[in-house]
């Protein structure tokens, strides 16, 4: 990984001015087909396969009147006057036939209609007008929601004094997001943020642009792919979010990381590179886990939820694609001007030899987090205690979270729908504000109008019920609904203990009845989605522990680091939901974030903060840790290199994370209802996360640990795949780089290999064209094709096949070399591999003669004049087998290499008879060399040092 984005990031600094180009060109063609083809992000919030869910769609088209989406206007008479008088009655009248005509209304229902069904309260003061509409929730016509309204202002204008009008329903509940002021003061943090840590207006403004620039590409194609998918109006805004914060974080990485090898003196376009392949990698790293936890929503089974995940994942892809090729370009045209003018004249000083111009000294920041983490790491276990302590209280309010989609309870209290939520439940009960419905067939029947009040009467006996103002058969007589109104609102428990009654009773009532009713409902429909979310969050959050434990023992190669990884995410959840449930459900400190009324929270808020949090946590663990690590590797002991570690990562750790906190924070006083409680669950959660538990909770249990925070058993070592964030692997690359210095253009060269089977070869080099021959009686030539072809194993020491360093480049070899046999070599050299390996271990018995060896040879002498004319190097060939089964392949004068291996009373001579001289062969068994001795003693890595 590191070494492919070393590659990009060279090629981003000399194309920068093409990348910049074909960013913005992908960015005007997504917003021209958004322009064109886009629908709008507007699908409703459902979940096929449900009981209400399969009820609404069968009733679409058995009974089209009391589908769909309803609207209401509720009319208040002035004090003392009743609706049932004139002049309100005429003016109801006259609405309802006004309504009726208006675009998809398929039926108004008021107290005085033909066959009125309710719609007066008691005491007569108030009455409801409700209109069917025939759309879901959000794909209702504008023109419909404005025959409404213009309906009720209608109605407002020839009410008399004092009397009162409002319109709201299901129709109206479900705010649209959109963008406020409020959200650019997220912004503004974290530009001011960015300037105290890069120091450079250059430098702060260049992850904000980068990032907006990344929001743009991804919302344009959020909105081009709604011509083709329904998305929710929730997900552009979530996409927004997350593309902003994680847009600006890995930026800040990237930049911060080339800022600090500028000033260590790094030319410019080598920083560039590096500061790519090493924070890149990281950033890479740190955004897969982000996205494959938003994938992971899928694991709900909940079409919207799957598709909002997916969505809010390809905005932070949209985020690490823009970070490793963009940000390199941007930072090459800026050039030095990256750097405070203060560090650039010092740089320039110190290049024309003024040692004193060179910054010494630790920073104020560095003195500060100096500071912080020997507070934390002093009394490591004080430390923990207080953390877990002060969480655990946190998480309490957790324990009583209850989940419900938005209605118009989390309205602002001035807005229409919330007006008319409150006058109904004050005239008609909360209950009329959550109304269910029982349907099922009656095809059956021969008396449906008796039917249905039977069935009505059954309903009326069931606990909670508080009216039953409907039970009607339709006009074909082959469907029946009940209408049910509860006796609390759509959002109280015992509303959901009311819909489980009632489906308690089903094979009570269809065995007496034999009718199968199903309820439904826009609050059944919401119950349901609920409980299906609740129930998922177990398997997910299984999901994303085991995620968690996986990814990050494959980064750190360590038990512990990825169980206390872990543990403090799940700590940081806690007191995210214990923060969310006690402002959003139990209304602490309610009026601080502009919270209109305390209830159940929003049903999908758990399931995604559990993934999003996870990405994010993951982030500030790898940053840290990994510069903890790398100290551990270069040598310094567990404290040293827990404080060093520290103090190296902990000023970037910080501004990422205030910048996160800032812009989640900026969505939480003036966003949408579903936006905002996502959205200060994402900001308690970051500040825990970054600066409780990563940067306080981990220096103190790494700290308790020592060095056996890094250990890892040697059969999980052998299993688990290699995740190089720290760059380990560029930085051999980039230290062997011209090397072997005796032989730079060998094909195949090795010093102080140690093979697995503590099997060693001192040294290998074999030109181009050469064949490096492995007798199968030598033990090590087996473990040495398979490490030769990128096969195999390499605990320690340097090798290198055409120019790819080992083992950090074996998956590249792979597809350059070929492992055959006699059977297969000319098929196999018209793919033209750089290197052949012939298994010729069974030849010895059967000998290859004749004008099958003359083909054979000619097709090698062919091969290698097609490399020729491509400009290729002389093909490679390693040859499996004695010398006495190999002599007859080659031609006359090719050179033939053996290995040097140690053999008891001295060293063997490399063989290089009949075919001409061996090279020389130097190099003292098991001396140390640039990669340390060959003998594995690496706390990290008991297999060895290499990676």
């Amino acid at each position: 990984m590191s070494t492919l984005l070393y590659a990009l990031g060279r090629w981003a600094t000399r194309a920068k001015y093409l990348v910049l180009a074909l960013w913005i060109a992908i960015l005007a063609l997504l917003g021209a087909g958004a322009a064109v083809f886009g629908q709008g992000a507007n699908a409703p919030i459902s979940i096929p396969g449900t009981e209400s869910q399969d009820a609404i769609t069968s009733l679409s088209h058995t009974f089209p009147e009391v589908s769909g989406t309803h609207a209401t206007i509720i009319v208040v008479a002035a004090k003392g006057h009743s609706v049932e008088d004139q002049p309100y009655r005429s003016i109801i009248e006259d609405a309802e036939h006004r309504l009726a005509d208006a675009k998809d209304v398929t039926a108004v229902q008021t107290p005085f209609s033909e066959q009125a069904s309710g719609g007066l309260s008691k005491d007569g003061a108030a009455a409801l007008i409700t209109l069917t509409v025939d759309a879901e929730v959000g794909q209702v016509d504008p023109k419909t929601e404005e025959a409404i309204i213009q309906g009720t202002a209608d109605i407002r204008d020839r009410l008399p004094t004092g009397a009162e009008v409002s319109y709201g329903g299901d129709l109206f509940s479900a705010a649209i997001p959109g963008i406020s002021p409020t959200e650019a003061i997220g912004v503004v943090i974290a530009f001011v943020v960015l300037i105290l840590t890069l120091g450079s207006l250059i430098a702060a403004g260049m992850p904000l642009i980068i990032a907006i620039l990344g929001v743009g590409v991804s919302i344009a194609g959020l909105f081009f792919v709604t011509a083709f998918a329904e998305l929710t109006s929730t997900t552009p805004m979530l996409a927004l979010m997350l593309g902003l914060a994680v847009g600006i974080d890995y930026t800040l990485f990237i930049v911060s990381r080339h800022q600090e090898q500028l000033r260590a003196g790094v030319p410019v376009e080598e920083s560039i590179a590096r500061a790519t392949a090493t924070s890149g990698s990281a950033v890479v790293f740190a955004g897969l886990t982000v996205i494959i936890a938003l994938v992971g929503l899928s694991v709900a089974g909940i079409p919207f939820l799957t598709a909002l995940g997916v969505a809010a994942a390809a905005a932070v892809a949209v985020a690490v694609l823009i970070a490793v090729t963009l940000t390199p370009a941007i930072m090459a045209m800026a050039g030095l001007r990256i750097l405070p003018k203060r560090q650039r004249k010092s740089l320039i000083a110190a290049a024309n030899g003024d040692e004193k111009a060179r910054p010494h000294g630790p920073s104020r920041a560095d003195r500060f987090f100096a500071g912080w983490v020997r507070t934390a790491t002093r009394r490591p276990i004080i430390t923990i205690l207080v953390v877990l302590v002060g969480l655990g209280i946190a998480t309490v309010p957790a324990a009583q979270i209850r989940l419900a989609l938005p209605n118009a309870t989390s309205l602002p209290a001035d807005d229409p729908a919330k007006i008319t939520y409150d006058l109904t439940g004050e005239h008609f009960g909360e209950g009329a504000n959550g109304p269910l419905l029982l349907t099922g067939s009656i095809i059956g029947s021969t008396d449906p109008l008796g039917l249905m009040e039977d069935l009505a009467d059954e309903v009326r006996k069931v606990p909670g019920v508080a009216s039953v103002p409907l039970a009607t058969p339709n006009q074909g007589a082959d469907t029946g609904i009940i209408q049910v109104e509860p006796e609390e609102g759509p959002h109280a428990q015992s509303t959901a203990e009311l819909v489980q009654a009632l489906r308690d009773k089903h094979d009570e009532w269809e065995k007496k009845y034999d009718v199968s009713l199903a309820v439904t409902g826009f609050t059944a429909v919401g119950i349901d989605v609920s409980q299906m979310l609740l129930q998922a969050l177990v398997p997910f959050g299984i999901l994303v522990v085991g995620l968690s434990l996986v990814l990050l023992a494959m980064v750190f190669r360590s038990v512990w680091v990825p169980i206390k990884a872990t543990l403090g995410y799940l700590l940081s959840v806690g007191a995210a939901f214990g923060a969310v449930i006690a402002v959003f459900q139990l209304g602490w400190g309610a009026a601080l974030f502009n919270v209109h009324e305390p209830g159940p929270v929003l049903s999908f808020m758990p399931i995604i903060l559990m993934g999003v949090l996870f990405g994010l946590a993951m982030d500030y663990e790898v940053f840290l840790v990994s510069r903890i690590r790398e100290e551990y590797v270069h040598g310094a002991d567990a404290q040293q290199a827990i404080q060093r570690g520290f103090v190296g990562s902990a000023k970037v750790v910080t501004a990422a994370a205030l910048i996160m906190f800032a812009v989640f924070a900026a969505f939480v006083p003036e966003g949408d209802p579903s936006i905002k409680v996502i959205a200060f669950g994402l900001a308690v959660g970051v500040f825990v996360d970054a600066f409780i538990v990563r940067m306080t909770l981990v220096p103190a249990v790494l700290s308790l640990l020592g060095n056996r925070a890094w250990w890892m058993p040697r059969w999980l070592a052998k299993i688990l795949p290699s995740f190089d964030v720290e760059g380990e692997g560029l930085a051999r690359e980039l230290a062997h780089a011209n090397w072997p210095e005796d032989m730079p253009d060998a094909a195949i060269a090795a010093d102080r290999l140690l093979l697995p089977g503590n099997l060693r070869v001192d040294a290998l080099r074999v030109p181009g064209g050469a064949v490096l021959l492995l007798d199968p009686r030598d033990p090590v030539s087996l473990p040495l094709a398979e490490a030769v072809t990128g096969r195999g194993a390499i605990v320690a020491g340097t090798m290198t096949v055409d120019g790819l360093l080992l083992p950090e480049r074996a998956g590249s070899l792979r597809g350059r070399a070929a492992w055959t046999d006699v059977e297969s070599l000319r098929e196999t050299l018209q793919d033209q591999p750089a290197l052949v390996l012939l298994d010729l271990r069974d030849a010895a018995h059967a000998p290859v003669t004749g004008e099958r060896l003359d083909a054979l040879r000619s097709g090698i002498a062919a091969a290698n004049v097609e490399a020729q004319h491509r400009g290729a190097a002389p093909l490679t060939f390693v040859v499996l087998g004695e010398r006495g089964a190999v002599e007859p392949f080659l031609p006359a004068g090719t050179e033939l290499v053996q290995p040097a291996r140690e053999a008891q009373g001295g060293r063997e001579a490399a063989a290089a008879e009949p075919h001409g001289p061996a090279p020389a062969l130097a190099g003292a068994h098991a001396a140390p060399g640039p990669d340390g001795p060959t003998t594995s003693n690496n706390p990290i890595n008991p297999e060895g040092g290499a990676r």
